[in-house]
């Protein structure tokens, strides 16, 4: 189906974060867009806010009219959806187009300069810093990210002009095999998601084949540290970067008063005094990433300085809650060893001196199960690490399998405890902590408002 002959977009399973995204591209195309979804959440109600019509009944009954026609009707679901679901065995009996919505983005790269930026991690924020230098600069774009950004409130950019559509490029499931990039950023290739792909070498061979589909004329820009090797076609240039080395990094770094400026090594152009809105130590080498992908598509020097001096950050990524003489709290999304290492490691140098506390809700069975030794060593960069049960996600529990394997191999010296994730606010309650950090890609984050105005309160 081409993007021109849709006529109405459905959705099974329209609440998840990436899902909304490409809902909204389609209501803002003026197209029929409406769906499904298990609960109602703030998302939904705002996407039904918007003009999508969302129900929270399985029933196909409830699909509406303008979504009943084969021809002109695109479906569009999530692989969290089981297989007999009444409303995709509605559409698959009925002869309906029903794509993952990776295979949309990866129509949406077909018909626009895709920007994709794929890796283990730092893909979201390096994404959303690169959507919003573009955004604000003459180029613009638009763009799917994984996460809220905190410019714009949403997960979603459009523009009425650009050609250019930023995309953040998942390996989950081998979903990012769907985008034809015109260029792309590979920002991290340590392992993860062993349940899908086995092995870590499968894993690298499945980033090395997706190099293979930047389009010709395109780039990469590759970290210089990954283990993988890059496939591309003879005619797409390749580019390294990282915060003190390849072809893009940073030089003259000044870290003081709670800023971080540096100056930015091109080929292209150098671009001198980068100030970072969000002054983060891991974001200087983000920046490097998304100012080079940003300045190979045309963007200006004063753009690049512009953009991230504007730029501020992603919801749950090292997100700021409380900052003050006295706490400070934030929550970050981090949810593999080397996200948590490097968490760690930009606290450390913002905050010398100051007792650093992680709570900790480790993510999936598996995970916990395959990288229990590294998770250790990357919280024991940490003065207390605290660990809630493991959140399962998608999955069912594991004999021998707790986050006691992760509490057993913390290094000697750091001060640890095991609390249940019903029991958190109680503990910040009677804890006066120094600086805290909210870490996982589960379900805690949903506290953190809560936990913000208590410490707040302590004043």
């Amino acid at each position: 189906m081409e993007l021109k002959d849709i006529k109405a977009v459905y959705f099974v399973g329209a609440g998840g974060i990436g899902m909304s995204a490409i809902a909204r591209y389609f209501m803002r195309k003026g197209l029929v867009v409406a769906g499904y979804d298990k609960t109602p959440s703030a998302l939904t109600r705002q996407l039904e806010k918007e003009g999508m019509i969302i129900h929270y009944e399985e029933n196909a009954a409830e699909i509406p009219h303008a979504c009943r026609d084969r021809h002109s009707c695109l479906v569009v679901y999530t692989p969290a959806v089981p297989a007999d679901h009444q409303e995709l065995q509605f559409f698959r009996a009925n002869g309906f187009e029903i794509e993952k919505r990776a295979q949309v983005l990866g129509i949406l790269t077909r018909t626009h300069k895709g920007l994709c930026v794929a890796g283990t991690h730092g893909k979201t924020t390096t994404s959303a810093m690169c959507a919003h230098i573009m955004h604000q600069s003459h180029v613009d774009c638009n763009a799917f990210l994984g996460g809220i950004s905190k410019n714009y409130g949403t997960n979603y950019i459009l523009s009425d002009s650009s050609d250019y559509v930023v995309i953040e490029a998942d390996e989950f499931d081998r979903s990012f095999h769907w985008l034809r990039p015109w260029m792309s950023v590979i920002t991290a290739t340590d392992p993860d998601h062993l349940d899908i792909y086995g092995t870590k070498e499968a894993y690298l061979e499945s980033f090395r084949h997706y190099t293979e589909f930047i389009q010709p004329g395109g780039a990469l820009i590759i970290h210089t540290d990954l283990e993988m090797r890059a496939n591309v076609k003879p005619d797409v240039k390749t580019y390294t970067y990282s915060r003190d080395k390849g072809d893009f990094h940073a030089t003259n770094i000044r870290i003081e008063n709670g800023e971080i400026t540096f100056d930015l090594v091109s080929p292209v152009e150098a671009v001198p005094n980068v100030r970072l809105g969000q002054p983060v130590p891991i974001n200087i080498e983000n920046s490097v990433a998304a100012m080079a992908m940003a300045q190979l598509n045309g963007c200006t020097p004063e753009e690049l300085r512009f953009g991230m001096e504007t730029y501020h950050g992603v919801d749950r990524r090292f997100d700021f809650k409380v900052r003050n003489d006295r706490h400070v709290l934030l929550s970050d999304y981090a949810h593999h060893p080397q996200e948590i290492l490097q968490s760690a490691r930009s606290l450390k140098e913002l905050y010398r001196g100051r007792k650093i506390t992680a709570i900790f809700q480790p993510h999936l069975y598996t995970r916990t199960r395959d990288f229990c030794a590294d998770f250790a060593d990357a919280l024991s960069h940490f003065d207390e690490v605290i660990l809630t049960e493991i959140y399962p996600a998608r999955e069912q529990p594991i004999p021998g399998v707790t986050s006691q394997i992760i509490f057993d191999r913390l290094a000697p010296g750091v001060e640890k405890s095991m609390v249940q994730r019903a029991d958190v606010l109680d503990l910040v309650k009677q804890r006066d902590f120094d600086v805290l950090i909210i870490l996982g890609a589960g379900d805690l984050d949903n506290d953190v408002p809560q936990m913000a105005r208590i410490i707040e309160a302590k004043k």
